[in-house]
């Protein structure tokens, strides 16, 4: 198991490495200034820990490219430990997951008709006027 785990997290790693798979941007509708957010506040956002600026927080489907370039750039954790993560948020009614879409398309939709959304996307993603881009990664 633990070779399995180093595997898992060599190929992570390798995505999001890939220079063509590994820049994001996070966007939102609301009040939030351009680019104002650093990495550290956006890992909160995403795993439920930063409310005060009460932003929604939207995610991609599991096991999509995107989704593993985010959680190894941004968050730090493997997919199965983040899923463990929010297991045991659910369990205690403590926190709730992000919201899951399966394509750019339908998170764009969302993010425009709902000014607490906020959502990662790739860097090549043509941003529609009146979202914010609130940070980049390297």
């Amino acid at each position: 198991m633990k070779i399995f785990n180093r595997l898992c997290q060599f190929t992570l790693l390798s995505v999001a490495l890939n220079a063509s798979a590994s820049d994001l941007v996070i966007v939102t509708n609301g009040d939030v200034d351009s680019e104002s957010l650093n990495k550290r506040e956006v890992r909160d956002i995403f795993m439920g820990n930063n409310t005060q600026l009460g932003l929604k927080p939207l995610a991609f489907a599991p096991d999509t490219e995107t989704r593993i370039v985010f959680n190894t750039k941004i968050v730090g954790l493997t997919e199965s430990r983040i899923q463990s993560y929010w297991a045991q948020m659910r369990f205690s009614g403590r926190k709730k997951p992000p919201q899951e879409f399966a394509s750019v398309k339908d998170i764009l939709t969302y993010v425009k008709s709902h000014d607490d959304a906020i959502a990662y996307l790739p860097a090549d993603t043509e941003i529609p006027e009146g979202l914010n881009v609130v940070y980049r990664t390297d």
